[in-house]
């Protein structure tokens, strides 16, 4: 056989594989997947860490939380912040997924305390006593059990309908208290250490259905370890009473030191 038909023929079998193998043209590309979306609460949103966005109006986003300071610093092709404060699992369902779709990459949640009702629990353990807050802890405790891992499941299964091909990352929560520190006054450590403890158990809920949707579950609590309430160099605010929907958010620092860089290991 000459020459020039071998190679004839080679070239036609090359495209023939070549054209067997290629990706089929309705499976956008991973690499142009790269678009940011952060979703979520308030620990998202920023609350605690100042500097609110304008746009935000009673969401409170922060240009100091760490969604808003990773896309500064990774400059994604899109950034579309819509986490808010007091947001819980079926809040972010039903107001925060417009922004996602086939070209999102990356994205960021922190959901769960609210529909827990931690903000119900602290506000019950500050103004009244010990036996009143446990209860208050175990109720919301039967919430994260009962309800919170099908609203989870229903908030996760639309993320990822959504956006088929984002990497998601999902953060936790902090323990609130380091115990045996340096408050002087306040709540007694059996009361802090419950606290904790139902952190733990709302941790472990969304971690579980983070990885059974197949996200990328960050736990937290080792980032602010030696920063929790009642440390020498907080990263949480405690109770204020000058700004009350402060309270029990992360600081600036907790943002920036804690948050982001758990978001930079996964994403």
């Amino acid at each position: 056989m000459r020459p020039s038909r071998i190679a004839a023929r080679l070239c036609s079998l090359l495209t023939a594989v070549c054209t067997l193998t290629a990706p089929t043209a309705h499976a956008a590309p991973r690499e142009y997947a790269t678009g940011y979306v952060a979703l979520g609460d308030s620990y998202s949103a920023g609350v605690g860490a100042g500097s609110y966005l304008t746009s935000s109006t009673d969401c409170l986003r922060s240009s100091h939380s760490f969604p808003a300071l990773w896309a500064a610093a990774h400059a994604p092709s899109s950034f579309d912040f819509t986490a808010c404060n007091g947001a819980r699992a079926l809040d972010v369902l039903n107001r925060q997924l417009g922004s996602l779709n086939a070209r999102t990459g990356l994205v960021s949640i922190t959901v769960g305390g609210s529909d827990a009702g931690f903000g119900h629990v602290m506000t019950t353990c500050v103004l009244h006593g010990t036996g009143t807050c446990l209860a208050a802890v175990e109720e919301a405790l039967d919430r994260v059990d009962n309800a919170l891992p099908g609203d989870l499941d229903r908030l996760y299964a639309a993320i990822r309908a959504k956006a088929p091909h984002a990497h998601v990352v999902v953060l936790g929560y902090p323990h609130l208290y380091q115990l045996h520190g340096s408050c002087k006054a306040g709540l007694a450590d059996t009361t802090r250490s419950a606290i904790n403890g139902a952190v733990d158990r709302l941790d472990k809920v969304i971690d579980e259905r983070a990885t059974h949707h197949g996200f990328t579950y960050v736990d937290v609590t080792g980032a602010f370890s030696g920063h929790e309430i009642c440390s020498t160099a907080p990263w949480l605010h405690s109770v204020n009473w000058l700004a009350p929907t402060e309270s029990y958010h992360p600081t600036e620092q907790g943002q920036s030191q804690a948050y982001l860089p758990a978001l930079n290991r996964t994403a």
